[in-house]
């Protein structure tokens, strides 16, 4: 009967090992990288990372290296499909001419979300507690 109860613990990332993975974390940021090592709290290990932003249809990468991630930060953990990574709709640009656009993009959400914390505290009767990443 145990067999039959799906395995949820970080023990099933045991088939995601070496394979190009995504994660997005709490902040916001995506990463791509080779998942080389995790423990029982699902920290994890990239190899051969990069940082990916989005604006509109187009992106950048910048390469980041080895990371090693905290469990508790890990959002989405997904593996890449090899065989679509080329077939992305969108345009590659340079980091630095992408990056002013995405803080601008990261500033409006912060402050669209600072307006929607401000009427449901103030109509509805929510708290203000909670920090930045604490959406998820």
């Amino acid at each position: 009967m145990d067999s039959l109860i799906p395995f949820t613990t970080s023990g099933s990332l045991v088939d995601c090992v070496d394979r190009k993975m995504l994660v997005v974390l709490r902040d916001g940021r995506k990463l791509q990288g080779v998942l080389r090592s995790y423990d029982q709290f699902a920290n994890l290990v990239l190899e051969d990372t990069v940082e990916r932003i989005y604006h509109q249809d187009v992106f950048a990468e910048r390469k980041t290296g080895l990371y090693l991630i905290r469990g508790e930060n890990v959002v989405l953990l997904g593996e890449i499909d090899l065989d679509q990574e080329d077939e992305l709709p969108l345009r590659q640009v340079d980091w630095e001419v992408l990056e002013p656009y995405h803080r601008k993009d990261i500033a409006d959400k912060k402050d669209r979300d600072e307006i929607k914390a401000q009427v449901l505290y103030e109509k509805r009767g929510f708290c203000k507690e909670g920090g930045e990443g604490d959406g998820y």
